[in-house]
């Protein structure tokens, strides 16, 4: 919406802060509920769910909908989770519920069934635990990335991607592990503790991709040394390009490849960079991260049997 001029009204100003979206409490206060009533009944504005309205009557945005989910859960509520890292920032493929945290650990889990059609899930997580120093300002209001991170670990579908999520902010440089270690000790009982501050120490290491994660569990479980991660290298050009694992002193190196590697402009930039690093004299093994999840045995003895020579 744009900026309100110098002479715009209460109700305007409302309106830009909260992307259009209020509630019937905030717009009795500012314009009456007479006027309420009839903006409603004429349809210029449409009730989103008990107690919230939107001052239009046309198809929600992706914003909207978060202020929507903000203000039907009231007072104290912000986003949370992934929602809370995603409005800071974070690039995440997936669309999801709307998350959100509350302070009042006597509140709903869900308003399901309250929200519009025209909107995602909205899912309420409550905790005894929310310092001011977890809070981060904005619009609407959500918690800090390392907490948004803690968080969305905890209520993650799975572990794997408990993992992608951390390694991902961490990757996307949105967070440091030491921020989201400063959050967990605040949360002594966090669900998936151990794993999180486990993959933050891979993340400073340099796994940064799930792929890589499991890579270096594998090398563990299997009592291979733990390569180097993301070794930084110069190509020809003159460009910077990591390599995914490295052990320097066999000079072997490992590319774990995911699915983005078939599509042909890759592979045959992948098929350069093998070329280069085999003319600088270092061996190139390459596996799937497929392979590496559901082959892990046949990884590992062709990994050890490169590292023997």
């Amino acid at each position: 919406m744009p900026v309100p001029g110098r002479a715009a009204t209460a109700l305007e100003w409302l309106l830009f802060e909260q992307d259009g979206v209020l509630t019937t409490a905030q717009a009795a206060a500012v314009v009456g509920t007479g006027r309420v009533r009839t903006l409603t009944a004429s349809g210029r504005w449409r009730r989103a769910c008990r107690g919230v309205l939107i001052a239009h009557n046309g198809p929600l945005t992706a914003g909207q909908a978060l202020w929507v989910a903000v203000l039907a859960a009231g007072k104290g509520a912000l986003l949370g989770g992934l929602t809370a890292a995603r409005e800071g920032g974070l690039r995440w493929p997936r669309p999801g519920p709307i998350h959100l945290l509350v302070r009042d650990p006597g509140r709903a889990a869900s308003l399901r069934g309250r929200m519009p059609l025209d909107m995602p899930a909205v899912i309420v997580h409550r905790t005894t635990v929310l310092p001011d120093h977890h809070v981060q300002v904005g619009r609407p209001m959500r918690t800090t990335m390392a907490r948004a991170v803690a968080d969305a670990a905890q209520w993650a579908r799975g572990d794997d991607e408990a993992r992608t999520v951390v390694a991902a902010t961490c990757q996307q440089r949105l967070v440091t592990p030491a921020e989201v270690r400063a959050v967990l000790s605040d949360l002594p009982r966090a669900s998936r503790r151990r794993l999180v501050l486990e993959t933050l120490t891979l993340a400073e290491g340099g796994a940064t991709a799930l792929s890589e994660i499991d890579f270096v569990n594998l090398c563990r479980r299997h009592g291979l040394p733990v390569p180097d991660l993301q070794e930084r290298r110069r190509d020809r050009a003159g460009r910077i390009r990591y390599l995914d694992a490295y052990w320097r002193e066999q000079r072997v190196h490992v590319e774990v490849d995911g699915a983005h590697h078939m599509e042909a402009g890759q592979w045959e930039a992948d098929m350069r960079r093998q070329n280069e690093i085999w003319i600088r004299g270092d061996r190139v093994l390459r596996f799937s991260a497929w392979q590496v999840r559901h082959r892990p045995a046949d990884v590992a003895q062709q990994l050890s049997a490169a590292l023997a020579t």
